[in-house]
C-alpha cells in the first residue's frame, strides 16, 4: 500500500464524519502538500475496491466515504444528513429469503432528520 493510501486509510478510519473526496483531499494536503486530487481519488477507488472502505452513494449528494466496520445508516431526505446506525446483522435472515450467500449488503434508511423537522414546523 502506497504511502497516500495509508494516509487516506487512517483519516477515514479516524473520522467521526463521512468524508467526501474533496474533504478527504484537504485532510490530506495537510499531510502532503504536493498531493493532487487525482491521486486521492485513484486511491479512494482501490480502497473501495479492495474492501478497506464504504463508499456511500445518496442521490443528489457526492459520495462519501465510512470506515468499513459492519453498520448501516439513518439518511435523512431533505438534508442528506448521513448518520451511522448499528442494527441487528440481517444476513442470515436475507440469504434464507433469497437462498444465496451474501458477501455484504448496505442499509440506508430515509428519515427526517431533527434539525429538518424543526425547521418545517416553523415555517
Amino acid at each position: 500500500m502506497t504511502k497516500n493510501a495509508a494516509n487516506i486509510l487512517e483519516i477515514i478510519n479516524n473520522s467521526e464524519c463521512h468524508l467526501t473526496p474533496e474533504q478527504i483531499y484537504l485532510r490530506l494536503k495537510d499531510k502532503n502538500q504536493t498531493v493532487a486530487q487525482a491521486t486521492v481519488y485513484n486511491n479512494l477507488s482501490s480502497l473501495y475496491h479492495q474492501g478497506l472502505i464504504r463508499k456511500i452513494s445518496v442521490e443528489g449528494y457526492p459520495d462519501r466515504y465510512d470506515r468499513a466496520t459492519r453498520h448501516d445508516h439513518l439518511v435523512c431526505r431533505k438534508c442528506g444528513k448521513l448518520s451511522d446506525i448499528v442494527l441487528e446483522d440481517l444476513t442470515a435472515s436475507l440469504e434464507k429469503q433469497i437462498d444465496v450467500p451474501i458477501l455484504s449488503y448496505d442499509l440506508k434508511i430515509n428519515y427526517i432528520c431533527d434539525a429538518c423537522l424543526k425547521e418545517e414546523k416553523d415555517k
